[in-house]
């Protein structure tokens, strides 16, 4: 299933889930069932719903920590600061599933 983490922007015909917290995208991608994320920075308040950056850095870790499968990714995010950091932390999870051989 194809996870939309957005709080603004229509899900594409393509993606099958869509969240607007960063606490929702995290219980998702610990169903199992996820195989691809696109993510967006801002989703609002922050202190209240998180961000995509919280997504991206739960997603390498648990990439480490082989506690996730590899994700197609993408940002979506018209944030240039956010999205350089959550490419940087999907970059790493990418080389974390490169190393277990996932």
């Amino acid at each position: 299933m194809r996870l939309w983490l957005d709080d603004q922007r229509p899900m594409p015909a393509d993606y099958e889930v869509r969240v607007t917290t960063a606490a929702e995208a995290i219980a998702a991608l610990e169903g199992g069932e996820i195989t691809a994320v696109s993510l967006d920075h801002d989703l609002g308040d922050e202190a209240e719903v998180g961000s995509g950056y919280q997504v991206a850095c739960w997603i390498e870790a648990a990439a480490f920590e082989g506690r996730l499968r590899r994700l197609e990714w993408r940002v979506h995010s018209a944030n240039p600061i956010g999205r350089r950091r959550m490419e940087a932390a999907l970059q790493a999870a990418d080389r974390a599933w490169s190393r277990g051989g996932d």
